[in-house]
């Protein structure tokens, strides 16, 4: 079946959303295996899916014990996740680069502006320290775009991070701080300081460094140590190409191409309650070589307005009828 005709900027409705949705989900059923075999289990086939509602989301899970593909072609690379659990890590393998690059390079854009007048300084130890990391891929082209000569990453530099930031600031250049939620932390204690035009951005996860906080004491942290008024967060992972983000508060806004619903944690085919905690799913347009339709491990709620809140993690307990493939 021929792979359906996608570019992140072409959606700019909830009718394209709707029908680029219906054409990928059509199009992953006939040519990916695992999430056949999947939908198969549920009984669910393209017959049944006449809306979007009705379309499976596929267990994160499988990334990790299956090559989830819908091409068939030799994949130019593949991202992997950091495997601090001992459960394995995802692999996501991509055949063309260039949707990952329009996917972040506009999902950027869309909520921050154009690139270029951004000076972007990454701290993202616990990721450089490893290969795969389809983060580090996403900043560098970023740091790239921005061609602003400070921008750049830091592994455990702190004193030049503090150095530069001091120079920007006085500067007054618009600059995106962007740090693993340790790393952010450490240096906000090492060298607390009053940033003015600088946004600071949480990508999540201690990664075992520091003892794990709730995402308000995180902020309140982070707020007191920079003194700014909210701290931004980036929402992605190895398996989806696009981002979600927050500018505050811990309410994520997705691109028009990706879209978060809450599922009932025991029974992944219906909605949660409204206003109830449920499992997050994703639709991930982006994702046409892989899974477009993904059940994370994430906990959360679903708002009118599309934006979504992440309030912890399913325990493996708590997982019903997801591991009908996994081994």
């Amino acid at each position: 079946m021929q792979q359906p005709v996608f570019s992140p900027e072409q959606i700019c409705s909830a009718e394209d959303f709707n029908s680029v949705c219906l054409a990928t989900f059509q199009f992953q059923y006939e040519e990916n295996p695992v999430y056949r075999s999947y939908c198969d289990l549920l009984h669910v086939s393209p017959v049944d899916v006449q809306c979007i509602n009705a379309i499976p989301y596929l267990p994160i899970q499988f990334f990790k014990s299956h090559k989830v593909r819908s091409v068939h072609n030799e994949p130019e690379l593949f991202f992997s996740s950091s495997s601090t659990s001992g459960q394995g890590t995802s692999k996501h393998f991509i055949q063309d680069l260039s949707l990952y690059q329009k996917s972040f390079r506009l999902g950027f854009k869309l909520h921050y502006g154009k690139v270029k007048d951004w000076a972007i300084l990454a701290l993202l130890p616990s990721y450089l320290e490893r290969e795969g990391s389809s983060l580090i891929y996403m900043m560098e082209d970023l740091i790239q775009a921005s061609e602003h000569p400070a921008s750049g990453f830091y592994l455990d530099n702190y004193k030049a991070l503090n150095e530069q930031l001091v120079e920007l600031e006085k500067a007054e250049q618009s600059t995106l701080l962007l740090g693993v939620s340790f790393a952010l932390l450490d240096f906000a204690e090492q060298f607390p300081m009053a940033l003015k035009h600088t946004v600071v951005m949480e990508t999540g996860g201690m990664k075992g460094r520091r003892k794990e906080l709730i995402r308000e004491e995180l902020h309140r942290q982070l707020q007191n140590g920079f003194k700014v008024s909210s701290v931004h967060s980036e929402y992605g992972m190895t398996e989806l190409l696009s981002q979600a983000y927050s500018k505050g508060n811990g309410l994520f806004y997705c691109p028009p191409w990706m879209k978060v619903s809450a599922s009932d944690i025991n029974d992944p085919l219906s909605p949660a309650p409204e206003g109830k905690i449920g499992r997050l799913s994703i639709i991930d347009l982006a994702n046409q070589e892989s899974c477009a339709f993904i059940a994370t491990d994430d906990l959360g709620k679903v708002y009118p307005d599309g934006s979504f809140e992440v309030l912890g993690r399913l325990d493996a307990s708590d997982i019903r009828g997801c591991n009908l493939m996994v081994y």
